[in-house]
């Protein structure tokens, strides 16, 4: 049980809020806190802060900002499968860009963890992909479930941080043009899709 859920569990959660906001803080700074520093920024005592988190990992896990939303969509979403894809890839994008700082460490814990860890990550848990497979939702009256699943990850693969770091670090492009560059890969690798234009996949190798 969360060490949180026991008894005075809004003074509790407080606290906790507090830790998770600080760690954000300091990463969106530049730093990689350790359950210490998180302590330190928010005052609270270190015994208490490692009740909520055992270790760093776990700290950085829950500040992590991606969005729990199941989904990316407004309550009435267009029908047309291009604008449904641009506003979910738009919004994503804007996560990632306004969260930057907090995605390259995510990524770099993700990258740098056992099979088991990485597995217990935000940033591995394949929101992104169903947020994207919910977009193309009206492909699936024209194209079998697993070709539309693949095609999100296709698109999954061209937005996201780990495409974000390569396009401002090794392509050195500037923010704007990386941003609008992921935009029209997905966008194409629908297109393609759309016109029957992409070599067959095949099934995914599990």
């Amino acid at each position: 049980m969360p060490y949180e859920t026991g008894g005075r569990s809004r003074q509790k959660q407080r606290t906790r809020d507090a830790l998770v906001a600080a760690a954000r803080e300091l990463v969106a700074a530049g730093v990689t806190p350790t359950v210490e520093q998180a302590a330190a920024a928010a005052e609270v005592s270190r015994p208490t802060a490692y009740r909520y988190f055992p270790n760093q990992r776990a700290l950085l896990s829950a500040a992590h900002p991606e969005t729990t939303a199941t989904s990316l969509l407004p309550a009435d979403p267009p029908s047309d499968v291009s604008q449904r894809l641009a506003v979910v890839i738009d919004t994503f994008i804007a996560l990632i860009v306004e969260t930057e700082e907090q995605q390259r460490t995510m990524l770099r814990l993700s990258l740098e963890a056992d099979p088991a860890e990485r597995a217990a990550l935000p940033l591995r848990q394949g929101r992104a992909i169903n947020w994207i497979e919910e977009a193309l939702l009206p492909l699936r009256d024209e194209l079998p479930a697993d070709s539309v699943h693949q095609l999100a990850i296709a698109i999954r693969s061209v937005a996201g941080i780990e495409a974000f770091s390569w396009l401002l670090d090794v392509a050195k492009l500037p923010h704007a043009e990386a941003v609008r560059l992921m935009k029209w890969s997905a966008q194409s690798l629908l297109a393609a899709t759309l016109a029957g234009s992409p070599p067959p996949l095949g099934p995914l190798i599990e």
